[in-house]
């Protein structure tokens, strides 16, 4: 009897626990039957028309397809991050998802306490050591990277030749590793075409706030088309809604991130850089449910699709043929036909194979064949 009653008590403290772990933002319960599938959303959450909502179609996906049961999170602030992720975790969720590089230690640390759950991380930041050496992750979790500077590239080629001006804009949401990916990959592609052509890199902050402000998106964007910038890519989440915003009012041209943002200033986005954050979650959901999953890092990039940039009936009129073939040659196979024009840095080792480096730490992974852009 005394120690029934221990096990009642204990199981007891652990539901008291819980439900102080439990986070402060917006839940969705999860529906559908089979296989429980757990989600916690990036700061700008669901709504921001890019990142989280390629998770969250991607998840929705895996409902319908598959038969999952996803139950998503939206952290009502940053401390709630990991709260929701231990929350799903000891819930006994198949599979425990982290929308954005923040959460990456959290994963990590949950991955080795939770040995019998699965973890993925959308744009999970892999840890190095001082010899530059990615430090060993539980096999337990899946790293879900993406080249984004090779979609950057191809962006940037397209800015340069459409932006009638020796100058072109950037707009970064916090300053650090990742998003110079964007800006760093944009840039090679700008000089690719254009030698002489001026970027103006601008970001809005240095914390993940950064990544939701508008106001401060357009204050920058105004002032880089003050200085002659005609076209602005921007890598900040919701704060690219203020740098939509300046562009419509000044007649200028943007370039979306992550997702087609063409709806939200219909004639004045030139195109988006969009992530297959959506195929990539329903594909690692999909793996868990047929017993394939496996952990490591997996880089996304235009051989894998996991990176592009939108060509539609949308937008086709802002891009003439002669620029398009010329972009499509920056990605594509180089004139001569053997070797892909993006090609893998010969400096530290390179970033595509996901090996020993870590591209997000490192800047660009790739050099351009002479063949192409031209």
């Amino acid at each position: 009897m005394r120690k029934l009653v221990l096990v009642l008590a204990a199981l007891l403290a652990t539901h008291i626990a819980l439900l102080f772990v439990r986070p402060s933002g917006a839940e969705e319960r999860p529906t559908g039957e089979g296989l429980d599938v757990g989600i916690v959303f990036d700061l700008g959450g669901r709504g921001d028309k890019s990142f989280n909502d390629g998770a969250y179609l991607g998840a929705a996906r895996a409902q319908k397809a598959l038969g999952a049961r996803v139950r998503f999170i939206e952290p009502g602030e940053g401390s709630d991050r990991e709260p929701g992720l231990r929350l799903l975790a000891a819930e006994g969720m198949d599979l425990v998802i982290g929308v954005g590089f923040i959460f990456s230690d959290d994963l990590t640390q949950l991955a080795k306490e939770y040995p019998n759950t699965r973890f993925a991380g959308v744009d999970y930041a892999v840890a190095i050591d001082s010899a530059g050496n990615a430090i060993p992750r539980p096999t337990t979790l899946a790293a879900l990277k993406f080249r984004e500077e090779e979609g950057s590239f191809l962006v940037g080629a397209l800015a340069a030749l459409v932006g009638n001006s020796k100058k072109v804009g950037f707009v970064g949401g916090m300053d650090f590793p990742l998003i110079h990916k964007f800006e760093m990959g944009y840039k090679a592609g700008v000089k690719a075409v254009c030698p002489d052509c001026e970027v103006i890199a601008q970001y809005a902050g240095v914390t993940p706030e950064a990544f939701r402000n508008p106001g401060r998106g357009q204050e920058l964007a105004l002032s880089q088309i003050q200085s002659g910038v005609n076209v602005i890519f921007h890598a900040s989440g919701s704060t690219g809604l203020g740098v939509f915003e300046a562009v419509r009012r000044r007649g200028k041209l943007a370039i979306g991130v992550d997702a087609d943002q063409y709806s939200e200033a219909p004639g004045f986005i030139l195109t988006s850089m969009v992530k297959g954050v959506d195929q990539a979650v329903f594909e690692t959901i999909e793996q868990v449910k047929s017993g394939t999953f496996k952990g490591g890092i997996f880089q996304l990039g235009l051989r894998e699709k996991g990176v592009n940039y939108i060509y539609d009936a949308n937008n086709k009129a802002l891009i003439p043929d002669s620029v398009r073939s010329r972009v499509e040659g920056c990605g594509g196979r180089s004139s001569r036909g053997k070797s892909w024009c993006l090609l893998p840095s010969s400096g530290r080792g390179g970033g595509f194979g996901g090996g020993a480096c870590d591209a997000a730490q490192m800047g660009p992974s790739f050099r351009w064949d002479e063949g192409c852009c031209k």
